[in-house]
């Protein structure tokens, strides 16, 4: 019985965490793919990703990297392991390499 009623609490768990993803997945925004990336940095609608990680030196490793549409344009999403272990969030505007607000 006792067995039963934790399968049931971990499917309702699971379930409520399933359909609380979709509109998480909503409010993020539309990512190039890596044709398009190209093209954007080819174009020069984007600076290229090196330029970009070049915002965020000496706050730790650059673990992903993402070209995005967003309000003021393109927008690299960089993904960094701080120093101190910490993953932090860095936003920098695409057209010219720099930090748009601080690290997160």
């Amino acid at each position: 019985m006792a067995r039963a009623i934790v399968l049931v609490g971990l499917a309702i768990g699971g379930t409520s965490f399933w359909l609380g993803e979709p509109a998480f997945a909503a409010d993020q925004t539309k990512c190039l793919s890596p044709t398009e990336r190209n093209a954007a940095i080819t174009d020069k609608r984007a600076v290229p990703l090196g330029r970009a990680a070049r915002a965020t030196r000496g706050q730790g490793d650059m673990l992903r990297a993402k070209l995005c549409e967003d309000a003021p344009g393109l927008v690299y999403r960089l993904t960094i392991l701080g120093r101190d272990g910490k993953v932090t969030e860095a936003t920098v505007d695409a057209s010219n390499g720099q930090l748009l607000g601080p690290i997160k």
